[in-house]
């Protein structure tokens, strides 16, 4: 997606100690707007032009954060939430992606008047903005078998196959409040786990005797639907085994892969035309259209 949370936004993250040098002057933090009852300081849009700038992009500081504002709303009005922990791991992982510790971040951040939280707050946000755009784009692209055929016939092709999948997700639970002291711990016991897998019918009676351990059937997922972040491990394990272990929100992961067979029907020809044209010129054009509206259903009160 066009608008994911993308380091390519700082590339050229100029944090040097002449950063220091846009830092803004402290002041009372004064309402400058209300959006749908949602207030937009002057600390905030000050924070936001100091990004602005660090960005080195032109732009209406003010507009930017009323924008964020009625992006944060469509999320909570759709019940998206982002965990404290997927942030905190998304800020650690630009923090190395930009060869700093993150509190060398914290620092240059703050040398620059963008602030760690003001930065955060923009991770969330364009992480929840995603799920909403994704979730818009399949209402949007949707369409029924039927129509996926007759489509595909009056182009000269035949009906396109795709893996049928049957997945068991196996899930160690790690709390947000522990993660820094039982995660490697809980990686070890998925690992273990994993090297036991040997097919679906004996996964309970594997994680019947550890702790906080779930174990959710996924049913039966066609390529197309694969989730993004699993599809390329679940493609390259064989039918029978399970993917490598992964850190997630919830904990530490694996995929079991209990069955994998071609199949050719209409479902498959509805999922190949629904998922085409997922570029990122598409989600730009399909946020900024859905911001639009937002805007036109806004009350935005300037103070």
């Amino acid at each position: 997606m066009g608008r994911r949370l993308a380091v390519r936004v700082f590339l050229i993250f100029a944090m040097t100690a002449a950063a220091a040098q846009f830092a803004a002057p402290s002041h009372a933090s004064e309402i400058k707007y209300i959006v749908d009852n949602i207030p937009v300081t002057s600390y905030d849009i000050a924070r936001r032009q100091a990004f602005l700038r660090l960005q080195r992009r032109k732009g209406d500081a003010s507009q930017a954060m009323i924008e964020q504002t009625l992006q944060a709303a469509e999320m909570n009005r759709l019940n998206i939430t982002i965990p404290e922990q997927a942030v905190d791991d998304a800020y650690g992982r630009f923090a190395s992606g930009n060869k700093m510790s993150t509190s060398q971040l914290d620092q240059a951040l703050a040398q620059s008047g963008v602030t760690k939280g003001h930065f955060k707050e923009y991770i969330r946000v364009q992480m929840g903005w995603n799920q909403v755009l994704r979730a818009r784009y399949r209402a949007e692209t949707r369409m029924s078998e039927q129509d996926a055929v007759q489509r595909m016939l009056q182009q000269g092709g035949d009906k396109p196959t795709a893996t049928e999948y049957m997945l068991q997700q196996v899930i160690f639970v790690v709390p947000s409040s522990q993660r820094s002291s039982l995660l490697g711990k809980r990686r070890r016991e998925a690992e273990a786990m994993r090297l036991r897998f040997n097919g679906c019918d004996n996964t309970r009676q594997f994680a019947k005797g550890l702790i906080d351990v779930t174990v959710r059937d996924l049913g039966r997922v066609l390529e197309p639907a694969l989730p993004p972040d699993w599809a390329d491990a679940i493609k390259a394990t064989r039918q029978g085994a399970a993917t490598k272990v992964r850190d997630t929100e919830r904990g530490v992961e694996f995929i079991g892969i209990c069955s994998a067979r071609e199949v050719s029907d209409d479902r498959v020809a509805q999922m190949v035309f629904s998922t085409e044209g997922q570029q990122d010129a598409k989600a730009e054009e399909l946020s900024k259209k859905y911001v639009e509206e937002l805007r036109e259903k806004a009350v935005v009160v300037k103070r």
